[in-house]
C-alpha cells in the first residue's frame, strides 16, 4: 500500500502527545508499507532535522516553508490582522501555497493509494477535490477545545476571543470532517462528537497506545517519598490552566495535611504562569531528557486538566510505570480507565486533594492502584495500535466505489 502522510510542523524530536502518537504509528506503517511522510515546517531550513527525519522514516520529504514562527506581541498582532478572516487563526496560519501546489500535483498524478491528513491544521493545504481516498487523523476535536476554553476563561477579553474562535473552528471543522472520506478519532467521546456531522461508519476510533518497552516499573527504585508529579508540555494552554488550578486550589490542602509533600512540574517551555509557582515545595523542571525517571520517582501522578480534547498519553505512560494516577474526568476522557480501580477521578478541588492525600498516606491502597494501572496500560502497546490504524487505511484504499470527489454531507 502506497501511503502519503502530511503533517504541519516538525515531528522530531518527539516530545508532545500528538507527535508521540504520530511517530509510533508511522514507524509501524513504514515497516510494512510504502510510506511517504511529508513534513513541512516554518522558520529557517533545518538540515539536521531533515537528515534525522530521513534516517528515522526513509522516503520522508521535509520542506521548509520559510514562514516566521511568531510569538508574543508579533503573534498577537498577526491574530488581529486575521480577525475578520473566516478560517480560524489556529488553522489559517499553517496555509502555504508551496505545500498546496505539491499536494495538488500528487493528487493529480494518483501516486498514492491513500492519503492521511495529520491534525486539522494540515487540512488547509489539501485540495478541495480529493481524488484519492483521504483520511483525516483527528487527535482532538478542535472545536471542543475552544468551547472549553470559552467556558473556563475568567478574563472577559479572552472569553470573547475564545467564543469567536470556537464558532469559526466549529464551522471549519464540520466542513473538513465531511470532506474527508474517513476520519480516525482517538476516543469514543471524540467519535460521538463527529458522528453528529457525518455517518457513523465514516469515523473509526483507534485508541491511544503506550511504549511498553520504555515505560515500565523500575526494578531497583527505592520506595518513593511524598512526591506528586505532573508531566506535560508547559506551553500548551490546557496544561498551564491545569497546573494553575492545581497549585492555587488543590495543593494548599495537600500541604496542610502532608507537610512533607512535594510537587514536581515536568515539561518543556514552562509559561511564566507556571514558573511563578516555583517554591520550596514546588519544582518546575523545564525540558528533561526523559520523563521516565521522574515518573518512577513519584508516589502519585496527577492530571488536573479542565480543558482539552483527544486523549492524554501521559496517563497511560504513568500507568505503564505502575503509578497511581489522580485525574479530572476531562483529563482521562476517552481512555479505557476505571474510577476506583486503576485511576481516581476527581472534578473539584476538595475531592482532588483528598484523593492525593489518601494515596500519599495509605501505602497499601496506593499499591493496589499501581498494580491495576500497570495491567490496564499493558493492553495498549503501540504495535497493536499501529496495526489497527493500518487496517483502517487498507479498507479505505480498497474501496472500489470511490467516486473521486468529496463525499456529500449527511442530510438531516
Amino acid at each position: 500500500m502506497r501511503i502519503l502522510w502530511v503533517k504541519a510542523d516538525k515531528l522530531l524530536p518527539v516530545q508532545n502527545g500528538g507527535n508521540i502518537r504520530t511517530y509510533h504509528v508511522l514507524r509501524h506503517l513504514s515497516a510494512r508499507h510504502e510510506l511517504t511522510f511529508y513534513s513541512y515546517y516554518g522558520g529557517s531550513p533545518d538540515a539536521s532535522y531533515e537528515r534525522e527525519l530521513c534516517q528515522q522514516l526513509p522516503g520522508a520529504v521535509a520542506v521548509c516553508t520559510g514562514k516566521r514562527d511568531l510569538t508574543g506581541v508579533a503573534r498577537g498582532l498577526d491574530y488581529l490582522a486575521h480577525l475578520n478572516s473566516e478560517p480560524p487563526y489556529a488553522v489559517s496560519r499553517f496555509a502555504c501555497f508551496k505545500v498546496q501546489d505539491q499536494l495538488r500535483s500528487w493528487f493529480r498524478e494518483g501516486r498514492f493509494d491513500v492519503a492521511v491528513c495529520d491534525f486539522l491544521d494540515a487540512a488547509v493545504n489539501f485540495p478541495g477535490r480529493l481524488t484519492i481516498p483521504s483520511v483525516l487523523f483527528q487527535h482532538n476535536v478542535e472545536s471542543e477545545i475552544w468551547r472549553r476554553h470559552a467556558g473556563t476563561a475568567a478574563n472577559p477579553v479572552k472569553k470573547m476571543m475564545y467564543q469567536m474562535e470556537f464558532r469559526k473552528m466549529l464551522r471549519y471543522e464540520q466542513v473538513e470532517v465531511r470532506k474527508f472520506h474517513h476520519v480516525i478519532a482517538v476516543s469514543e467521546n471524540d467519535r460521538a462528537l463527529m458522528t453528529q456531522w457525518v455517518d457513523a461508519d465514516r469515523v473509526t476510533t483507534v485508541p491511544t497506545g503506550v511504549d511498553l518497552e520504555h515505560f515500565r516499573p523500575s526494578s531497583s527504585a527505592a520506595e518513593p517519598g511524598a512526591l506528586v508529579t505532573f508531566v506535560g508540555a508547559m506551553d500548551w494552554e490546557p496544561n498551564v490552566d491545569g497546573v494553575e488550578y492545581f497549585c492555587g486550589e488543590v495543593w494548599p490542602a495537600i500541604k496542610a495535611d502532608v507537610p512533607e509533600a512535594r510537587f514536581r512540574i515536568v515539561g518543556r517551555n514552562p509559561d511564566r504562569r507556571v514558573q511563578k509557582w516555583a517554591s520550596d515545595s514546588i519544582e518546575v523542571t523545564g525540558q528533561v531528557p526523559s520523563v521516565l525517571e521522574h515518573l518512577q520517582q513519584s508516589a502519585a501522578v496527577i492530571v488536573p486538566l479542565r480543558i482539552g480534547g483527544g486523549t492524554r498519553l501521559k496517563i497511560y505512560e504513568a500507568m505503564a510505570t505502575a503509578k497511581a494516577v489522580v485525574s479530572t474526568t476531562v483529563g482521562a476522557e476517552g481512555l479505557d480507565v476505571h474510577h476506583g480501580r486503576d485511576i481516581i477521578l476527581a472534578d473539584d478541588a476538595k475531592s482532588f486533594a483528598q484523593a492525593v492525600i489518601m494515596l500519599l498516606r495509605d501505602r497499601e491502597l496506593r499499591r493496589r492502584y499501581e498494580k491495576a494501572a500497570a495491567a490496564t496500560a499493558g493492553q495498549y502497546d503501540w504495535p497493536a495500535i499501529g496495526e489497527t490504524f493500518s487496517e483502517v487505511l487498507r479498507s479505505e484504499a480498497e474501496k472500489k466505489s470511490f467516486a473521486g470527489s468529496a463525499i456529500p454531507a449527511r442530510t438531516a
